[in-house]
C-alpha cells in the first residue's frame, strides 16, 4: 500500500479536477459521485485482499 505522495506535481491538478467534478452538485449528488468513484477505483484495483487492506487503513485514519 502506498501512503506516500504518489502523484507528485500532479496532485494539485487531480484535486482540482476532483473539485471541478463536484462543482454545482447537491450534497446528495456529491455523495453519490464519491460512491461511484470508490466503486470505479475498486474495480480498477481489482484485488479484494488489497481493497480490504485499504479499507481497514482508511477506517483507522478517520477515527479521530
Amino acid at each position: 500500500m502506498i501512503l506516500d505522495d504518489n502523484l507528485g506535481p500532479d496532485a494539485d491538478s487531480f484535486y482540482n479536477a476532483l473539485m471541478d467534478t463536484h462543482a454545482g452538485l447537491t450534497d446528495a449528488q456529491s455523495h453519490a459521485l464519491n460512491a461511484r468513484l470508490v466503486l470505479i477505483f475498486a474495480n480498477e484495483i481489482g484485488n479484494l485482499d488489497r481493497l480490504e487492506n485499504l479499507l481497514a487503513t482508511a477506517g483507522q485514519t478517520t477515527s479521530s
